[in-house]
Parts: C-alpha cells; sequence; structure tokens
C-alpha cells in the first residue's frame, strides 16, 4: 500500500500513458479514425477544412473530459465498495464476521 500511495506522490502512476496493443480492435479503430480525418482533411479546402477540425478538437475534448468523469466515478464506487467491505456494524443477519 506505501509503494502506491508514494508512487502517486511523486508522480509516478500514470494510468493513462498507455501502449495500444497492435492488431487490436481499439488500433485497427484507431487507425480508421485517423485514415478518414486524413482523407476528409485533403479533400476540404478553407472553412470546410476548419471546421471538421475543429469538430476533431471538438471531440477529442468530450472524450477527454468523459474519461475524467468515469474515472472519478469509477473510483468512488471503488471506495464505496471498500469502505462497505470493511463495515463489520453493517445490519449482518447472521451475526458473522466473515473473516
Amino acid at each position: 500500500m506505501r509503494t502506491t500511495l508514494e508512487n502517486l506522490y511523486y508522480g509516478s502512476l500514470t494510468p493513462w500513458d498507455r501502449d495500444i496493443v497492435p492488431g487490436s480492435d481499439l488500433a485497427e479503430a484507431l487507425d480508421r479514425a485517423e485514415g478518414c480525418e486524413a482523407a476528409l482533411t485533403a479533400r476540404l479546402e478553407g472553412e470546410e477544412k476548419a471546421l471538421l477540425l475543429a469538430l476533431v478538437n471538438a471531440q477529442n475534448e468530450v472524450e477527454s473530459n468523459l474519461a475524467l468523469e468515469n474515472f472519478i466515478l469509477g473510483f468512488r464506487l471503488g471506495m464505496r465498495l471498500a469502505v462497505e467491505g470493511l463495515d463489520r456494524e453493517d445490519g449482518s443477519r447472521t451475526g458473522g464476521e466473515g473473516r
């Protein structure tokens, strides 16, 4: 436990810094998305090209915000589960501590 807390303190925990497995569904989806974006960008000019890039940037911002929210919600759920798991005065119907 202490190692994790120390890593958190020193900024060594970077769960977002991961490699994408080549050939995975995620890697293939990213390749398709990048290909579509490149093809559209090459075909568009001026205002239309700027609009496409603004759309892509906005979508990336939405995804980043959702990832943060999902992380926080998941962390909170995990903490609630841990606290509840440690609660020995939880109204157990058997009277056992379940050690």
